[in-house]
């Protein structure tokens, strides 16, 4: 099946911005994440949406994409360049005579880095800003204790394969009509490993490697961000032939907070006041995630009003700093009032006459021009 076009994952158009992306994929990541949907399919439409994320948010990534799609320009010969993986109508005729790959043989005993694996972390808001020190377990490959990785019983050793010498391909003779020609093949004796294991180990079935579950020790940076990742080193599945380990990429889905909203390094809050404190100012308390400041409220303070508390935000996961904390005031209208304070806001309605300000009356003046059709 041909994979879905990353912006159609993702909702967005081709020339979405960085934070139009960011933004949808967000938006996308918290309504699939395996860990609160449990439809069937949620995982796998997550790990889609992540690997759409993943590429369009990487500026070298997204213009590769933008120009072959998801074909891989390196693969094919010379290159491939738009031809991707072959050419064409030639694909056929091309592996028929050599095998495909340009007729190369490849060794196989030479030694080959092991599989890169992915693991998602779900972390609260307060550990994606401050960072923390964690243990994970995950299930990977390890080389056979028993066998040291040969796959072989102990006190025996692979022996060479006899059909093709140790190359692990086969050179078929085929009639064409441009004449004889070798056609080079994955040796189905050994299945491509240039070796044969008569008696195999009872631990891993002549597989060299088994699976186990690994506790790995990870340290997560202050101000991870929902879909970044970390590479832990060397903790991937082990490498072939003596070849290095793969690397483990522990990709972060952050919680919402019942508060806290985040965008970049800054932190959005609303606040409530009251009338009183709108009206005559105030000096109040705000939480922060780094504990509880004062704010000056002046006299007069609308419903909408912003402040922003400097250095109250995230820090900056590469260390630029520390973002801002921005609050949005709210003046809270109450709806039971005693007969007292009825009294006294009648009072003060007569004392002001009611009289709206110019800017006010300006807007009472354009709703009468609307309903008149003016």
């Amino acid at each position: 099946m041909s994979k879905r076009d990353y912006y159609e994952v993702l909702g967005v158009e081709k020339g979405a911005s960085k934070d139009e992306i960011k933004k949808a994929y967000r938006k996308l990541s918290k309504k699939y994440h395996p860990d609160i949907n449990k439809e069937a399919d949620a995982n796998e439409k997550f790990t889609e949406i992540s690997e759409a994320y993943e590429v369009l948010s990487d500026e070298q990534k997204r213009a590769q994409y933008d120009r072959f799609g998801h074909t891989d320009p390196n693969q094919g010969f010379g290159g491939g360049g738009d031809f991707g993986g072959g050419f064409g109508g030639f694909e056929d005729i091309f592996n028929t005579f050599f095998g495909g790959g340009g007729g190369r043989r490849r060794d196989p005993n030479a030694p080959r880095a092991g599989a890169d694996l992915q693991y998602t972390m779900s972390v609260t808001f307060e550990e994606a800003v401050f960072g923390k020190e964690t243990d994970i377990e995950i299930p990977k490959e390890e080389e056979c204790e028993t066998c040291d990785g040969t796959g072989a019983k102990p006190g025996t050793k692979p022996e060479t394969c006899k059909h093709c010498q140790g190359t692990g391909q086969l050179n078929v003779e085929q009639n064409t009509p441009f004449g004889r020609i070798v056609n080079r093949r994955v040796c189905h004796h050994c299945h491509g490993t240039g070796k044969f294991i008569k008696e195999k180990c009872n631990t891993c079935g002549g597989n060299g490697k088994v699976q186990k579950r690994r506790k790995i020790h990870v340290k997560i940076p202050a101000g991870i961000d929902e879909g970044q990742q970390l590479r832990v080193s060397g903790q991937g599945e082990p490498g072939v032939n003596g070849g290095p380990p793969g690397d483990l990429y522990v990709v972060f889905h952050v919680r919402t907070h019942e508060f806290f909203e985040r965008d970049g390094d800054d932190i959005y809050c609303e606040m409530p006041i009251t009338f009183v404190q709108s009206a005559l100012g105030d000096e109040i308390e705000v939480p922060t995630l780094h504990g509880k400041v004062k704010l000056k409220v002046p006299a007069g303070t609308q419903t909408g009003t912003k402040f922003r508390l400097r250095g109250k935000g995230v820090p900056n996961v590469r260390g630029y700093g520390t973002g801002d904390q921005h609050i949005r005031v709210k003046v809270v209208t109450p709806t039971k009032l005693t007969d007292k304070q009825k009294e006294l806001l009648r009072e003060f309605a007569d004392i002001t006459g009611q009289v709206p300000d110019e800017q006010h009356e300006s807007f009472f003046d354009k709703v009468k021009r609307a309903f008149k059709g003016e």
